[in-house]
């Protein structure tokens, strides 16, 4: 069974920065790609950065883009999203979700039913 740790979540103020954790646990991730997922309130939750574990390869949803980035960390076995410019509509929770043999585009375009693991969310919230 694969458990998704996640931490970094809290308060900000718009432009700032926050770091998100993912610590995926209970096996490898060679063949596996993670990524973050968000949900604000009233909202669908909507794909916002992936990585694949092995090769590095990452893709970001349009607002994402030149403001945050995913890495992984192989030693710690974790992955990061590192955001940065933060605007108010960043906010609602952040998922972390883990998608077994597939790519960081494929997860992209994936549906909630097709992740194959979620994390419980940490709240990001972005004040103006």
């Amino acid at each position: 069974q694969v458990q998704l740790v996640e931490s970094g979540g809290g308060l900000v103020q718009a432009g700032g920065s926050q770091r998100l954790s993912c610590a995926p646990s209970g096996r490898t991730f060679s063949r596996y790609a993670v990524g973050w997922f968000r949900q604000a309130p009233g909202k669908e939750r909507e794909f916002v950065a992936a990585i694949r574990w092995s090769g590095g390869f990452t893709a970001y949803a349009d607002s994402a883009k030149g403001r945050f980035t995913i890495q992984r960390d192989n030693a710690k076995n974790t992955v990061y999203l590192q955001m940065n410019s933060l605007k108010p509509e960043d906010t609602g929770v952040y998922y972390c979700a883990v998608s077994k043999f597939t790519t960081a585009q494929a997860m992209g375009v994936m549906t909630q039913s097709q992740i194959d693991y979620w994390g419980q969310g940490t709240q990001v919230t972005v004040s103006s």
